[in-house]
């Protein structure tokens, strides 16, 4: 099953890394016209530090599949990031989305808190009448190291759609460099799920030599959404991100991550 039904806990060992949930908007011209410092002030106390960046996007193809295709590049856009004291936690606003991230992540309410917060003062001062998506990702980094389990395999500890050929007993996976999942689907009639699943090395092995089994999903849903109509779709995404991640794990994982009822 892709998904599983399971009571919601609190792992000791939790292998998260990053979790972030961004909300799209049409473009607000006076985002980038000049510096958010309403917003900053309405926030500051909790994001004290400050850093803008000039950020470039995807090149835009047009007349694609005609002799008249052109590569047309993009102009500039400010990236403002407001930072907590500890680095831990950050908010990105541009002209067109705004972003809450956080690198110790505990329990969803303390996140979908501060996201609130933010959002509010966010609402208060740009007036956004809908928002064209909503995204929230969990990115997972499993550690056999971390978890005392260096004498199994990870098909021990993962289920098999997501191993692959490391699911063959003929396969030994110390001999393998890359196996990985890549799936892209809609998730009822208004989400949809983008997932890579398999081992690699965090910041090509600088952080950690060992490698881990990454378990990124990227969850989201799209259309004209009111400020009204976020909770309960964040919820529901929330709610598809958990059982998904139950579903790919084995009860040996489960019990070494040190699950805390809550």
């Amino acid at each position: 099953m892709l998904f599983a039904k399971y009571e919601r806990c609190l792992y000791q060992r939790s292998p998260l890394i990053e979790v972030i949930c961004q909300l799209r908007f049409p473009t607000i011209l006076s985002i980038g016209s000049q510096e958010p410092a309403e917003f900053q002030e309405a926030i500051r106390h909790e994001f004290p530090q400050f850093v803008a960046r000039q950020e470039r996007p995807a090149p835009k193809i047009t007349g694609l599949g005609t002799p008249d295709a052109k590569v047309e590049q993009q102009p500039p856009i400010t990236n403002y990031n407001f930072i907590t004291q500890d680095g831990f936690w950050k908010l990105n606003l541009t002209s067109n989305f705004i972003a809450l991230s956080t690198l110790r992540y505990t329990r969803w309410e303390d996140f979908a808190l501060k996201l609130d917060k933010a959002v509010a003062a966010f609402l208060q001062i740009y007036h956004a009448d809908y928002f064209e998506r909503v995204g929230l990702r969990y990115v997972n980094a499993i550690s056999k190291e971390r978890l005392g389990l260096t004498d199994l395999l990870w098909d021990d500890l993962l289920q098999s759609p997501y191993i692959g050929i490391l699911g063959e007993p003929d396969v030994d996976e110390k001999e393998v460099n890359k196996c990985s999942l890549d799936i892209e689907t809609r998730l009822g009639t208004d989400s949809r799920l983008k997932l890579h699943a398999g081992p690699g090395l965090l910041n090509g092995g600088k952080q950690d030599p060992k490698p881990r089994f990454i378990l990124d999903q990227d969850l989201s849903t799209v259309g004209k959404l009111t400020p009204e109509q976020l909770p309960e779709r964040l919820e529901t995404l929330h709610g598809f991100a958990g059982g998904l991640f139950h579903g790919a794990i084995t009860d040996e994982l489960h019990e070494a991550m040190g699950p805390m009822a809550l």
